[in-house]
């Protein structure tokens, strides 16, 4: 039915790979055309970018340390004193969340809503990332969809556990016995 005809539509497009090979359990893109598929690779790929990126910022404070000085200083705040995870949410000031949200709004109307349909969704044409062989580039992306994919699930998994247990991923305290401790 709908879902063979997605599968036989987009299954040669990248992301389309082993175990799963085209994989769309939510059948969203059931009697999809280009476009539709288009929007929503590009929604993928920024969606396991930014993904990518939180798993790296949720888990890199408790290998490497934080930030010396203050976050705040007129409210004495150091970064020391944010915890990781979801519980930075409360910690973090008013005036913090507002650069947050300013310097995201700047991102996402400085990247361009539409570069899907201008060509491939994603490609900013920076070699050093991707490579001028099709075959390299084409390997890349597609570890790029993969890493997406698996990230997504991880800041997920994250977010979970610490909602679960109040501790943020990386919280060794809890392990008395962690050599990495």
């Amino acid at each position: 039915g709908k879902a063979s005809t997605a599968l036989n539509a987009f299954e040669s497009e990248l992301g389309a790979q082993p175990p799963l090979g085209f994989y769309d359990p939510l059948g969203m893109l059931d009697d999809a055309d280009q476009d539709r598929f288009d929007r929503l690779r590009y929604v993928e790929l920024k969606h396991g970018r930014i993904s990518m990126m939180a798993t790296m910022g949720y888990i890199t404070p408790e290998i490497t340390g934080k930030f010396p000085g203050f976050l705040s200083p007129s409210a004495k705040l150091a970064f020391k004193d944010i915890p990781n995870g979801i519980g930075a949410i409360a910690k973090v000031p008013a005036l913090g969340w507002a650069q947050i949200f300013a310097y995201m709004s700047f991102c996402e109307a400085g990247g361009g809503f539409n570069d899907y349909t201008t060509g491939t969704p994603g490609d900013y044409g920076f070699k050093v990332l991707t490579s001028s062989d099709p075959t390299e580039k084409t390997r890349k992306l597609n570890s790029e969809l993969a890493n997406g994919r698996l990230a997504m699930m991880a800041i997920i998994g994250m977010f979970f556990q610490d909602g679960l247990t109040g501790a943020a991923y990386g919280d060794w305290s809890l392990y008395t016995d962690s050599p990495l401790r």
